[in-house]
């Protein structure tokens, strides 16, 4: 029987070397791997580049491997939670590629079906565009965009089994089906390990095909970014 577990986070990404590209899910702090990205930042490599929708907060998430300064570039599209960031960012420190939001996904979803580039209009005529080819479609003008691919991918999913079959809680699901597809190597930590057969075929969002490892995740916090509550009546 395939079992694609690993005994922990450590063992998981024991093998990313210094230099890699890993694609990382979640949006905000919603559905970040918490283990995983622990474990990279104790494995102390180098020089990541790093592809998220967003840079997590200064004292979690990405903000972690910011603060050791293990990351090198940036390929996000929302990151204005984090200061480390934003020094890092204006001081030279670190090197950053901007996406519009839809431009990102559609890269990464590019990247994992095999298509190696696509026509979008998001971007035309800003500093988006700027090096780029651009093309006129029943004239509007669109911009080509390269699909993204990462060395390793680290996803967080609520359920998984021993194949590596997930399934994703809610908005949980965000970018973590993408980078699970896009990623020669993909690391899944969950909630809840499973046996296979336990898992409806119907709910499974990502196939175990997409996924090579799997772990038991522990101790999660999901912290919430910006907390917005009306006053009780």
């Amino acid at each position: 029987m395939i079992n694609k577990v690993m005994n922990s986070a450590a063992e998981a990404v024991a093998d990313i070397p210094s230099g890699s590209t890993l694609l990382v899910g979640g949006f905000g702090l919603c559905g970040i791997p918490e283990n995983l990205i622990t474990a990279v930042v104790e494995a102390g490599v180098k020089d990541l580049t790093v592809v998220s929708n967003n840079a997590g907060v200064d004292d979690f998430g990405l903000g972690y491997l910011l603060r050791t300064r293990q990351i090198k570039k940036m390929i996000s599209s929302y990151v204005g939670e984090n200061s480390i960031f934003e020094s890092q960012f204006l001081n030279g420190e670190l090197e950053v590629e901007f996406n519009p939001q839809g431009t990102l996904a559609e890269r990464m979803r590019a990247g994992g079906h095999g298509i190696p580039a696509f026509y979008t209009p998001a971007g035309f005529g800003t500093q988006i565009a700027e090096g780029k080819e651009t093309r006129d479609f029943d004239g509007r003008q669109f911009v080509l965009e390269t699909a993204l691919v990462g060395d390793f991918a680290l996803v967080k999913a609520h359920k998984g089994d021993r194949h590596g079959n997930l399934v994703f809680h809610k908005s949980a699901r965000n970018f973590n089906p993408l980078c699970a597809q896009a990623g020669k190597i993909t690391i899944a930590e969950v909630e809840e390990l499973v046996e296979p057969g336990e898992l409806d075929p119907d709910m499974v969002h990502i196939p175990s095909i997409f996924v090579q490892r799997i772990i038991q995740g522990e101790r999660y916090e999901k912290r919430i970014e910006q907390r917005t509550t009306r006053p009780r009546a």
